[in-house]
């Protein structure tokens, strides 16, 4: 069904290799420390900041993607709990989507509802927690005009127990009334219900299409939200990260430990289940070795994990907040420590070198559209 198409479908062209990002070489850091020192940034043009990392919700309330039709109490506790922690730790912006565990997902209970109840309950104890919202209009075929997007959005404002999101975005291109859609989203911004807003699995002409008609009304795009992580590079190839950095959109990146492979928790005798299984077979992961084996090396030079180093990788390309989804604390805290430090240039270049000799995994179709 559509929703399961999320991030998960199609093949696409090989990556362009020609293109270099070099991020700066900082210190690195003990794993797990706090990471509030590390400055906030802003969201494209907006005046919205977040946390150079941020925390994503889809697999909340998911009862078939992620969690094999068993979500039950515990892993509702350890969604909790990896929300607290990536909140002790400085990490305060969080994405969701209504459709993220929605009965038309076939979810048990709704990632936006979980979300709300989480930070009502985190505020008991610290009433100045500042939490970044951000949440996605799902464009399905029956929906249409400016104010569906409004509708949605109270619908969404509803679960979360909120009376404005920080960040609201397009979860996906309409098949049609897509410029109704960004009508909406300035409606949105106009009526005091969102801070920001952006886009996410938008092209580059849609993403220079979306920019214009808000600038038209004084209204900036904030982000464009893509699958991007060292192993899927097509926002490089296809211009949609040249164009966020030309026009001042920043990139939100979404599976960016390509759900979980980069971590290195899986090997050809051991791939995903479910979906996942699918996607990452064990003839992939056989040719991923080499390049793990080299991610865990240069993770001892610095004392982090092969997680925290892919995901400084992609930070290190600028203009990139990259949203890993935090299934329980453990997982949150491994996230902060890819903050506060860089790898060098040479090994910036070095990972992508390797990686460009992987045939790339698939994404979502609409990305070509």
């Amino acid at each position: 069904m559509a929703v399961q198409l999320s991030y998960a479908c199609f093949s696409f062209l090989p990556m362009n290799r020609s293109r270099i990002y070099r991020p700066r070489a900082l210190a690195s850091e003990d794993y797990g420390t706090l990471t509030s020192h590390e400055e906030k940034v802003k969201l494209g043009g907006s005046e919205l900041k977040v946390t150079r990392l941020g925390i994503g919700a889809w697999s909340w309330g998911d009862n078939s993607y992620w969690n094999n039709f068993e979500w039950d109490d515990r892993m509702m506790k350890a969604a909790k709990a990896a929300f607290d922690a990536g909140v002790d730790r400085g990490i305060t912006f969080v994405d969701t989507a209504e459709v993220y565990g929605s009965s038309f997902a076939l979810g048990a209970i709704s990632s936006e509802t979980l979300l709300g109840r989480f930070i009502q309950e985190r505020k008991e104890k610290d009433p100045e927690v500042d939490i970044a919202v951000a949440t996605k209009f799902a464009a399905l075929p029956w929906r249409f005009g400016r104010q569906s997007v409004i509708s949605a959005l109270k619908s969404s404002l509803s679960r979360l127990g909120l009376e404005s999101v920080d960040l609201y975005q397009l979860h996906w291109p309409g098949i049609w009334g897509n410029e109704g859609y960004i009508d909406g989203l300035g409606d949105a911004v106009e009526q005091g219900l969102v801070k920001a807003v952006g886009v996410s699995n938008y092209s580059e002409k849609r993403l220079r299409d979306a920019h214009e008609k808000l600038k038209k009304r004084g209204i900036p795009l904030a982000s464009n939200q893509v699958n991007y992580s060292l192993i899927y590079r097509l926002p490089e190839e296809n211009g949609v990260k040249a164009t966020c950095d030309e026009l001042g959109i920043t990139l939100i990146a979404y599976s960016p430990i390509a759900q979980g492979v980069l971590t290195g928790k899986y090997s050809p005798e051991n791939p995903p289940t479910g979906p996942r299984g699918q996607i990452y077979t064990p003839e992939f992961l056989t040719k991923l070795q080499p390049l793990l084996n080299r991610i865990r090396a240069i993770g001892e030079n610095y004392n982090k994990t092969p997680t925290q180093v892919v995901l400084n990788w992609l930070i290190s390309q600028e203009n990139v907040v990259p949203i890993p989804g935090a299934k329980n604390a453990e997982q949150a805290i491994e996230f902060a420590g890819a903050l506060g430090w860089r790898i060098s240039n040479e090994e910036n270049d070095e990972l992508r070198s390797l990686a460009s000799e992987i045939k790339p995994v698939i994404g979502f179709p609409v990305e070509k559209l």
